[in-house]
């Protein structure tokens, strides 16, 4: 059954979003902070439906005073629904990844400072677009004019926690399309009552007679191939369903046809190149895209990605226009009409559909991009790129006996995230220590004194140092690491990181300059100081003590406490009328 595409979607009146919830429960919460808890997991709810007049119609968003422009609801009422090649009967999941518009959200503000000081990077809340998690079903229904019942329940979250919201999904979906608002209206209380998200805790979540334990990562967590485990220490009933991991996928499966082109892909993904994924449903095309932004981490990923993306998308000119290279991005679809409008671009993996049998699936073969011509171009990875690496053939035996042994595909998921995250550490330990050779020697800090500059990235340098510091000492894989960082510096991914590390650095820098501040006699410096002098160090304390408290900096709080300490001593050291200034009632 095809889901037909209407002339454009529209609101659709009534509904649980029609109205602000009245219930006691939210009655009894502060007037100030309506859905403070809610919005610290979720932007909003949103329910679209297929109407025979309007097309894909936005039937609700809760909460109601959560402001979404014509062109966010246009963007999730067309990414809602799997497009007419689908053919997606029953239940499918998927997720999908939109630019925000501008404008005022709602009455109430998340800030994101606080848990993304401490997430890994990968997990920070997604400041610039949003992240909906999809449960659509399409079932018969004699009772609709079609014939069959199309619905579609979506969280926008800016939360990049596939793996908890398609969990959460399972639970809320059915049950709301069998019970509809009194059902979502109770959900949402429900977790309108959760504790926030905060990095390297373990959380009880209660959601319709079910508590849900996830620990949310954190930055300063030990990189593994698996989580950490989860530990009750209350004695809950009923007993909790635990959740490994808020975000990662199921790697073996979602890599199955492309195991052997996984190191080749995860080139690609290192070096920020456009990359076309067309999948035979959502679900497929979603997952595949997630799974390949995550091959990289505990880098970043830098670049665009959109796990489902369809022709009637707002930004479908923008992103496949022949008029300059393709754009950075990687690219989930369905439509094979893809394959015609973006034939310009370098990489395009095909995949057919998926055969959930214990075997290895036929693996998708590499093939010269002037041979994806035709609509019905077969299954395989469409690219003129030539790795760099020399293939893991140890890794790929190892899964393949894994398959014929059939081992549990957690444990093959298991050894292919270890795989890739070594690769990736290889490639980036010797960049950090470059980098952090650049920092200035901490001796060279004076505490009356700027700070010392950190030494300009160099290149040519850090590529001689590999000669002795490089990825060979961790990794057996051979090949042409110097043109793979080459290439490498070019791309989005080297920016992004060397930002993100020289910010870092500077933080730490002005930290230290502040503890040797601290550690220095004051007292004996203003002896021999003008007024002026005295009055730009308190300015200038006063300004490092904020940006330190609000968590910018990487000081101890004894080193805050003797800041402040120095900055009263200062103050009652200057003449009343400045002190008056500088301290105002």
């Amino acid at each position: 059954m095809e889901v037909p595409v209407g002339p454009g979607p529209r609101q659709a009146g009534g509904g649980l979003g029609a109205t602000r919830s009245s219930s006691s429960g939210r009655a009894a919460r502060t007037a100030e902070m309506p859905w403070a808890r809610f919005s610290a997991w979720l932007e909003c709810v949103c329910v679209v439906t297929f109407d025979l007049e309007l097309g894909q119609a936005l039937e609700l968003v809760y909460p109601s005073d959560f402001r979404l422009t014509d062109k966010e609801k246009s963007s999730i009422c067309y990414l809602a629904f799997p497009d007419s090649h689908s053919g997606c009967l029953g239940d499918t999941q998927f997720s999908f990844r939109m630019r925000q518009c501008g404008g005022q959200r709602s009455l109430w503000q998340v800030d994101d400072r606080s848990y993304n000081n401490k997430a890994p990077l990968a997990l920070q809340r997604e400041p610039a677009h949003y992240l909906g998690y999809v449960y659509f079903r399409q079932v018969k229904d004699s009772s609709v004019k079609r014939g069959y019942f199309q619905k579609s329940l979506v969280l926008v979250s800016r939360l990049p926690f596939v793996r908890l919201f398609q969990s959460l999904l399972s639970l809320i979906a059915p049950e709301y399309f069998e019970k509809l608002a009194p059902c979502l209206e109770a959900v949402c209380n429900e977790i309108d009552q959760w504790p926030a998200p905060v990095p390297g805790q373990t959380l009880n979540l209660p959601i319709m007679g079910v508590v849900i334990q996830v620990r949310i990562p954190s930055r300063v967590d030990k990189l593994e191939s698996s989580p950490p485990k989860q530990c009750d220490q209350e004695n809950l009933l009923p007993a909790p369903v635990v959740l490994t991991s808020v975000h990662e996928l199921d790697l073996f499966r979602c890599f199955r046809p492309v195991l052997t082109h996984v190191q080749t892909l995860w080139e690609l993904m290192l070096l920020g190149e456009p990359l076309v994924v067309l999948a035979p449903s959502p679900d497929v095309s979603s997952e595949l895209v997630l799974a390949l932004t995550s091959c990289l981490q505990p880098l970043k990923f830098c670049c665009d990605f959109r796990p489902y993306f369809t022709i009637h998308d707002s930004e479908f000119k923008e992103l496949t226009t022949r008029t300059q290279a393709p754009p950075n991005v990687v690219l989930g679809v369905t439509n094979p009409f893809f394959i015609k409008t973006l034939q310009h671009w370098p990489h395009v993996l095909r995949i057919g559909e998926p055969k959930m049998s214990g075997d290895l699936p036929k693996q998708v073969k590499l093939k010269k991009p002037s041979r994806l011509k035709t609509l019905d171009t077969k299954p395989g990875l469409y690219t003129s790129y030539t790795a760099h690496l020399h293939r893991d053939k140890a890794l790929l035996k190892r899964l393949l006996k894994g398959v014929q042994k059939k081992r549990p595909w957690d444990v093959q998921s298991a050894l292919l995230r270890r795989h890739l995250l070594e690769l990736t550490q290889s490639f980036i330990i010797p960049l950090e220590h470059y980098m952090a050779s650049l920092m200035p020697l901490q001796k060279n800090i004076t505490p009356w004194k700027s700070p010392p500059q950190i030494c300009p990235f160099r290149q040519d340098d850090f590529l001689r140092s590999l000669e002795h510091a490089g990825p060979q000492l961790t990794c057996i894989l051979k090949g042409d690491w110097l043109g793979l960082y080459r290439r490498f510096f070019k791309s989005p991914h080297f920016d992004g990181w060397y930002r993100q590390r020289h910010k870092e650095m500077a933080q730490k820098l002005e930290a230290l300059h502040l503890e040797a501040i601290c550690e220095a006699n004051i007292e004996a410096w203003m002896k021999d100081k003008s007024e002026v002098e005295v009055v730009d160090l308190v300015l200038k304390l006063r300004e490092k003590l904020v940006r330190a408290q609000g968590h910018q900096l990487p000081v101890k709080e004894v080193t805050l406490q003797r800041a402040q300490l120095y900055i009263d001593t200062v103050i009652g050291s200057l003449p009343k009328d400045l002190q008056a200034v500088l301290c105002p009632p």
